[in-house]
């Protein structure tokens, strides 16, 4: 069994209002993308592909694979428009015989080596296998008005996280199929913002929602600054 990770570190980070890009920022004296790559880079995955934004491949190859000694990152890549070009760029730089993709946001930098083997046993017995954790607190769907249209059962509602990971083989294939067929979605109004929708969307084939952790969040705005140093435990 051969695996790889797909680390998606080509994000401009508007929402965080900073000058310096949010996979590159400070947390605990080091930049926020080493944690992913760290988790991994610990795990029993074989090798990494590290997707990063344009121009931004000698200083990541630089000053955080060598710096840092990441030697599992085999492939720098550059990220195209969205996310979902993003990971199909990823997923044809992964060179090699893979059984299983973990596809990952880099700006999760909490990710855990249990995470990781709870996900990896979700796409062995499933081939398509996302973490996440049961929503807390109740959920509404409104209408374009902005008024609630109906509440979700909350004991069947997830958040869901990151890594999402599946047969190497599946991904790979519907993702080929998501660019052949891009304009055609566009016009359709699908939003594809996750990997898990392009197997929803493609297939009939379940996907396996299993238990990430309420720390895995998503550094996305400055709020979330303060709550990645105190899961740190930096005061």
């Amino acid at each position: 069994m051969k695996t790889v990770a797909v680390v998606l570190a080509a994000g401009s980070g508007s929402r965080m209002k900073s000058d310096v890009k949010k996979q590159y920022l400070d947390i605990g004296g080091k930049p926020l993308i080493y944690y992913s790559l760290k988790a991994f880079e610990e795990s029993p995955v074989d090798d990494i592909v590290l997707v990063v934004s344009r121009g931004d491949i000698d200083f990541v190859r630089s000053e955080i694979v060598e710096k840092f000694g990441f030697d599992k990152v085999k492939a720098i890549v550059e990220g195209g428009l969205y996310r979902y070009h993003s990971v199909r760029l990823g997923l044809m730089a992964a060179d090699g015989d893979y059984d299983y993709a973990f596809i990952h946001d880099g700006a999760r930098p909490f990710l855990t080596k249990e995470i990781i083997l709870r996900a990896l046993d979700g796409a062995r017995d499933y081939g398509a296998c996302v973490v996440g954790m049961p929503v807390k607190d109740t959920i509404k769907i409104c209408d374009e008005d902005g008024f609630a249209v109906s509440t979700p059962n909350r004991d069947r509602t997830w958040m869901i996280q990151t890594p999402q990971t599946f047969s190497f083989k599946l991904i790979k294939e519907l993702y080929m199929r998501l660019d052949r067929e891009e304009e055609e979605l566009i016009a359709k109004g699908v939003n594809i913002t996750d990997d898990a929708m392009v197997v929803e969307y493609f297939t009939d084939r379940k996907v396996k929602l299993v238990e990430g952790s309420y720390n895995n969040i998503k550094i996305t705005t400055p709020e979330d600054i303060p709550a990645a140093e105190a899961i740190l435990g930096i005061k």
